[in-house]
């Protein structure tokens, strides 16, 4: 890590927090128009000339002689689990809000943890251990109101469910499997080859005529959508060569509240499109403790 600038670390993990948790709301206006596959190839192609410029601009682009068998291995595979994060966060959204999709990916970084400690063997502090039980029982409070559906026939919400939850374990699976290839590649070298190899895996599913015949809303939600997959990675990235990395996952926890910002200010414009969660009070102390226990998880990691 460079020498540490806490202010200027804080501010971009914030822009992380703020543009990942608008994010989901842009992307459902893209699912009006495209499916899930064509919406993240697209993102995927944007994202890869933009980083393949930035490279070759400084002169990084990776070497050839980087690419062993064993590298090539991890990096399809971490690819893959990268494709499948991306497609299914999409299409969560088919069936759940916007801000309950936000609130089941706070499982992520929690299985991330667990896979450290299990895989790695990282050590997992007593802070750590009162965060994860804080975040599980909020979880549980978060969607007592639907426990009952889980028994029932598949309703959308559980299907809905089971889609991010799914999502949220591909991206710490995908986010374990890159690890050894950081001894390899720089951060930004890494990204490129992530999201080259995700676009040549959904060319073949990949519908453009589709991005062809989007509306003018539609369009700019999908260069929102591809513009945050560089600059909220790349804002991410640079926030966790100046600062701690549990400080700069901690403020990342707060996406949820921005989502639901976000959708505010959503429903106010276009109330016709879009509508809140149906949550009681209950549910919403729920969202507040996945959150607090996203935090306390992350800055109870201990330094190395």
């Amino acid at each position: 890590m460079s020498s540490p600038r806490p202010v200027y670390g804080f501010f971009l993990a914030l822009l992380t927090s703020v543009l990942w948790g608008a994010l989901p709301i842009f992307l459902k206006i893209c699912l009006d128009a495209m499916d899930a596959m064509t919406i993240t190839s697209v993102r995927f192609l944007v994202a890869t000339l933009i980083v393949a410029c930035v490279l070759v601009t400084r002169q990084q682009f990776p070497n050839k002689l980087l690419f062993s068998r064993n590298n090539l291995s991890w990096m399809l595979f971490a690819a893959f689990m990268l494709v499948l994060n991306y497609v299914t966060n999409v299409l969560g959204l088919a069936y759940l809000n916007p801000e309950t999709v936000q609130v089941v990916m706070q499982l992520a970084p929690f299985l991330l943890m667990l896979g450290g400690v299990v895989i790695f063997k990282e050590s997992f502090t007593r802070f750590q251990f009162i965060g994860a039980g804080v975040l599980l029982g909020g979880m549980a409070l978060f969607f007592h109101q639907r426990l009952q559906t889980l028994s029932e026939s598949a309703t959308e919400d559980t299907i809905g469910m089971f889609i991010i939850i799914f999502a949220a374990s591909a991206w710490a699976i995908y986010a374990l499997a890159q690890k050894p290839l950081l001894q390899t590649f720089a951060p930004q070298q890494l990204t490129l080859l992530m999201y080259s190899c995700g676009f040549v895996m959904l060319l073949p599913f990949t519908d453009f005529a589709s991005v062809a015949e989007v509306n003018q809303l539609q369009f700019w939600a999908l260069v929102f959508c591809c513009l945050n997959t560089v600059i909220a990675y790349g804002a991410f990235t640079e926030a966790m060569q100046v600062w701690s990395a549990s400080k700069v996952s901690a403020v990342i926890a707060t996406a949820p509240i921005f989502t639901y910002l976000s959708m505010g200010i959503a429903i106010s414009i276009a109330p016709e499109q879009f509508a809140h969660s149906t949550l009681d009070d209950l549910a919403y102390v729920g969202a507040i403790m996945v959150i607090l226990g996203s935090i306390m998880t992350s800055l109870g990691k201990k330094t190395r």
